[in-house]
């Protein structure tokens, strides 16, 4: 079925993205993998373009886009590449760039976005920690007022962009006894004294995304480096996790639908008992509710970018759109290594390694089981 939802201008900025892929990036992907992280060059790369500014204001280095099917147009073709372009290069503009664009003060605006734009100012969120997972109100790091500044201790776990970034936005109990009404969030330098990456993270799949866990050791911060009102970081955290799990649901599905197209071109291929095995009708009824079910799922995810374009997207819808695509992307996927027998478990093939980074993205911005909850509670259950 034919998108609407894109202008020639989605499209001429689709096209940007793509030849910027093919030049710079996708002849780079093997390094990544076993740097185990994106380089330096990447970000500055993707910063010249323009990638990084999309939400950030122009007299602040970036390109102000004010339309946030730009957004998703960037998130698409990053996920046709590997889940871990859009997940890393998501975090740093997508997810903490916001942050810092609608709760800082002028000074701090001067201060942190025109790097952030370029690509010098590498940025990751701290907000998981260890014991406490997708539990975002019971965080345990905390921020203890000395004089005009602040000291951190504590530690967080499963950070993309953790053991490379030069900005962690860090949410702190600040006022324990207000519980989650007294959380705040502070943009810390990753050059303090005090702060320490710990083990960048050994995962299952996405072996190119640097993921680390950070630790916080009597670290002093100014009260300058305060990003919104004191004690407000939870009320500000869920504002924004619907555009995280909205980004996370584009990425699902481009991801999975990108993966789908090589594996119906591989079954008009691959020849099994003298004919190819697309010809079988087992394999041609599942391609059919495989490509079926991407393109039901498509619409949903295309209304909720329009919904967020106009500021109308609901938490409840965002964690539909989070939840379903990361359960039909992982069943498309599953199947997609099946038609490719054997071969889809090797490594060299780029759908075992799809199947491997996808399977995350049931867990990660928030659980499945905790979208659900947050569906239920709107029933009114």
């Amino acid at each position: 079925m034919t998108r609407e939802i894109y202008n020639e201008d989605h499209e001429a900025f689709r096209a940007s993205v793509k030849e910027f892929l093919d030049r710079e990036v996708v002849p780079n992907l093997d390094s990544y993998t076993e740097n185990h992280g994106l380089t330096r060059d990447f970000w500055l790369s993707a910063g010249a373009q323009g990638f990084l500014g999309l939400e950030i204001p122009e007299e602040f280095g970036g390109s102000e886009a004010g339309d946030y099917r730009f957004n998703a147009v960037l998130t698409e073709e990053l996920a046709k590449v590997n889940m871990t372009l859009p997940s890393c290069l998501g975090i740093h503009a997508d997810i903490t760039v916001p942050y810092l664009v609608h709760l800082t003060n002028d000074e701090q605006k001067k201060r942190w976005l025109p790097q952030a734009a370029s690509g010098e100012l590498l940025t990751a969120i701290g907000m998981t920690e260890p014991g406490g997972g997708s539990d975002l109100a019971n965080l345990k790091t905390t921020a203890v007022r000395d004089g005009d500044d602040w000291i951190l201790n504590g530690s967080k776990t499963f950070i993309t962009n953790g053991g490379s970034a030069d900005l962690v936005l860090v949410a702190a109990r600040t006022a324990p006894e207000k519980k989650a009404k007294g959380i705040s969030l502070f943009a810390v330098d990753t050059t303090l004294p005090g702060f320490s990456v710990g083990r960048v993270l050994d995962k299952v799949g996405m072996d190119d995304s640097d993921t680390a866990e950070l630790a916080f050791d009597n670290v002093r911060v100014s009260n300058d480096d305060l990003v919104g009102p004191l004690d407000t970081g939870f009320i500000s955290m869920m504002q924004f996790l619907p555009q995280e799990r909205l980004g996370s649901a584009i990425t699902n599905l481009a991801h999975a639908a990108q993966i789908l197209t090589e594996t119906i071109q591989y079954a008009k291929d691959r020849k099994a008992f003298g004919v190819s095995i697309g010809s079988f009708q087992n394999t041609q009824f599942l391609l059919a509710e495989l490509t079926t079910k991407i393109e039901v799922t498509q619409a949903y995810v295309d209304q909720c970018v329009l919904k967020h374009t106009r500021s109308e997207l609901t938490p409840v819808d965002a964690a539909k759109a989070k939840w379903w695509t990361s359960q039909v992307q992982s069943e498309v996927l599953d199947h997609c290594v099946q038609i490719h027998g054997g071969y889809g478990y090797m490594n060299e093939y780029r759908v075992a390694r799809a199947w491997r980074d996808a399977r995350v993205t049931k867990i990660w911005a928030g659980s499945n089981e905790i979208m659900k909850m947050l569906i239920g509670r709107d029933l009114g259950l």
